[in-house]
């Protein structure tokens, strides 16, 4: 009999160990998570453009498509890439997360061009004209947002990484991981599904619900959801500018040149002392826009870099 409880106190024992390791999984990948806020909410503003147009039925498909195709890229490419980075060579994860926020930089400031500059940048369709069954359209988005959601999906893997608490072992780094790559996908693609149909939902509310405040709340959603889709492209832009001028500023006080951080620094702490009362939120909104100018200004000096480079290989230069 005391062999037995013996054993029960060893399996609660373990249990307890089991638990908390799950806890401080879920901890670690959502603050890691978190750091690449960014590049998340750029994935969720960037893939309704590639259903646009397209006949109501094939939207959820489409939908479906590119999530699966993010989830298979992150777990099984990307992940065992992080953990042989992280084994082999951190050194790299650096330069990998420079990298990452220059291309953030550059995506931010390209998307604030083409508002000054507009020109349309995806092959024009008719929803009423265009059938079902024109799957060389489809395809072609298709392979488009899976391009660029694998780009994205490299960035918040490698800033994922980086925000890994240091000395965790490879089994937990992987955990973290994989958790915060399949929650992310999850949360990036559940949303966009409830963008492109929230106008279907909201017309079906006007036009079949029973009561009349839930018509004019059905009439609300579909008038109203041009003018999220602006601003969700304005929020999604302006945190990858933010985001990539703060990881460029981080990397590069990591790798060579302390400078601009500690500028920076110095600037949102003299500005926080202003405001004793609110010091913590100034601190952050100072730091945010001086990393969102910087990002901006690399940004523009970026484009005409890649649209040199992308002359001379022949080709159109990179577009989201």
């Amino acid at each position: 009999m005391s062999g037995l409880l013996a054993l029960l106190d060893d399996v609660a024992a373990i249990a307890k160990v089991a638990s908390a390791s799950i806890d401080d999984i879920a901890g670690q990948a959502a603050k890691a998570g978190a750091k690449a806020a960014g590049a998340v909410i750029d994935d969720a503003a960037v893939t309704p453009k590639y259903v646009h147009g397209f006949q109501a039925a094939r939207e959820l498909p489409i939908v479906w498509k590119i999530a699966r195709a993010s989830a298979f890229n992150k777990i099984v490419i990307l992940l065992p890439i992080a953990m042989l980075l992280s084994a082999f060579a951190p050194f790299l994860i650096p330069i990998f997360l420079l990298l990452g926020g220059l291309y953030l930089c550059f995506e931010g400031a390209e998307k604030v061009y083409h508002w000054l500059v507009p020109h349309d940048t995806l092959s024009k369709i008719d929803p009423v004209t265009t059938p079902l069954e024109a799957t060389h359209l489809e395809e072609k988005r298709v392979k488009g947002a899976i391009k660029t959601d694998f780009i994205l999906s490299a960035e918040i893997m490698t800033i994922v990484l980086s925000n890994i608490d240091a000395g965790s072992p490879i089994w937990m780094e992987a955990a973290v991981l994989g958790l915060a790559a399949l929650a992310i996908t999850a949360a990036v693609y559940g949303a966009v599904a409830l963008i492109v149909k929230a106008d279907d939902m909201g017309l079906a509310l006007a036009e079949n619900a029973r009561l009349e405040p839930t018509r004019r709340i059905g009439r609300a959603i579909v008038t109203g959801m041009p003018g999220f889709l602006k601003l969700l492209t304005i929020v999604g832009t302006a945190a990858m500018i933010w985001v990539g001028g703060n990881i460029v500023v981080h990397a590069v006080g990591e790798m060579i040149w302390h400078g601009p951080y500690d500028l920076i620094h110095d600037i949102a702490i003299g500005a926080a002392a202003l405001a004793p009362a609110a010091h913590g939120f100034v601190g952050w909104l100072v730091t945010a826009a001086l990393d969102g100018i910087l990002g901006l200004a690399i940004g523009f000096a970026l484009i005409p870099v890649v649209g040199a480079v992308s002359h001379l290989r022949g080709g159109p230069a990179a577009e989201h």
